[in-house]
């Protein structure tokens, strides 16, 4: 009991000589409307919504702004036992993937829905970081609608990015891969040669918000980080950040590492579309778990232009 009355009397003394010190007219950092300002009444709404990628809990919560408040947590490719998420009928079926029933992930990033580059409340997309999958939850009832999973990906990074009106939610892949088609095993040495990076580009429909693998990039085994649709002016070109330009598979931290700088590499996904419909991709099988009924990508080999990394 001594211990503790002392121990009391000492942090009283401690904090009086802390406050005889403070400079005049300044005031407490408690001080002031700072609460009020941040108050929202019951029944009241807030002004904006953050909308929260949940990392290795898999999930998406929901805040209001400026009142702090969470107002849901919402399930995306984590089981939620309160919520029944993952256990009922209806949604088990959301969990599953080529590799079985896989109730976890890395919820990365998110990303609105838009048109004419303006964020319109339709649906809020979020990438799972290690399956690869990505999902659609609807605004209207603040619950996951869809999940697809995607081919020839492996550390889906630079997802989901959106174009202008959300024509197609891109996700790049962060670690290149040995393409599904290949066959049994490939060496880690043959990296440079067997190793790509995809660029999936995922169709979302306009009323319904539907999502389809429209097609897919192929590129040289480069790590992509982030990405950014171009708007007005750029609209028709889409924008990608990577690392690791040396490909290198071993000791990442020093051979990954070893020029100045790496590139943005830049596509015009129009000019991919054109290609598209005059049948110059290529069709490739895939063992991905069904997404929406859609079991041959068409893959498009980019070109790259000399210095400048970009893809017409």
């Amino acid at each position: 009991m001594k211990l503790i009355q002392s121990t009391t009397i000492a942090a009283v003394l401690a904090a009086t000589a802390l406050f005889s010190c403070k400079p005049k007219n300044s005031g407490s950092a408690v001080s002031g409307d700072a609460a009020a300002k941040a108050y929202v009444a019951p029944g009241k709404y807030d002004e904006y919504y953050n909308f929260v990628s949940g990392g290795f809990s898999g999930q998406m919560s929901v805040y209001g702004l400026p009142s702090g408040r969470l107002l849901r947590v919402i399930p995306v490719f984590s089981v939620d036992p309160e919520k029944g998420w993952g256990y009922s009928e209806e949604t088990k079926p959301m969990l599953n993937t080529s590799n079985g029933f896989v109730p976890w992930d890395d919820l990365h990033h998110t990303e609105m829905s838009q048109t004419n580059g303006e964020i319109d409340g339709k649906w809020v997309f979020a990438n799972g970081n290690n399956t690869p999958r990505l999902a659609r939850i609807d605004l209207k009832t603040f619950k996951t609608a869809e999940i697809i999973e995607l081919p020839n990906s492996a550390g889906n990074h630079s997802s989901p990015f959106g174009t202008e009106n959300s024509e197609y939610i891109v996700a790049g892949t962060r670690f290149s891969v040995p393409s599904d088609d290949e066959n049994g095993d490939v060496p880690i040495n043959s990296y440079k040669k067997n190793f790509k990076g995809h660029i999936s580009f995922v169709s979302v429909a306009k009323e319904t918000g539907e999502m389809k693998l429209a097609f897919q990039l192929k590129t040289p085994g480069v790590n992509f980080d982030l990405a950014r649709a171009g708007k007005g002016k750029s609209h028709g070109w889409f924008f990608f950040s990577c690392y690791n330009t040396e490909q290198a598979s071993t000791l990442l931290e020093v051979n990954a590492s070893q020029k100045d700088k790496d590139f943005i590499m830049a596509v015009n996904w129009k000019k991919a579309e054109e290609y598209i419909k005059a049948g110059k991709g290529k069709k490739l099988k895939q063992n991905t778990h069904t997404i929406n009924g859609m079991n041959q990508p068409i893959l498009l080999l980019l070109k790259w232009k000399k210095k400048y990394w970009c893809w017409m």
